[in-house]
């Protein structure tokens, strides 16, 4: 993958972690709380985070002070 590809999929990644957290909310505001749906999609959401982190550390090169 290059760059742009990496920059494309990081904004897509960003976006789906960000309608995880308002599902997240919107569950928890439910009249019916559903915990086990609500555990698969943080662990949905911490797999992007740590996607989104591995993303970001391949576009930031190591600078060596």
């Amino acid at each position: 993958m290059d760059e742009s590809d990496l920059e494309q999929r990081l904004g897509l990644l960003r976006i789906e972690h960000r309608d995880l957290d308002d599902a997240i909310a919107a569950l928890g505001m439910a009249a019916q709380v559903d915990q086990l749906q609500i555990a698969r999609l943080k662990r949905r959401k911490l797999r992007l985070r740590d996607e989104i982190a591995a993303i970001e550390d391949q576009l930031i090169p190591d600078i060596i002070a």
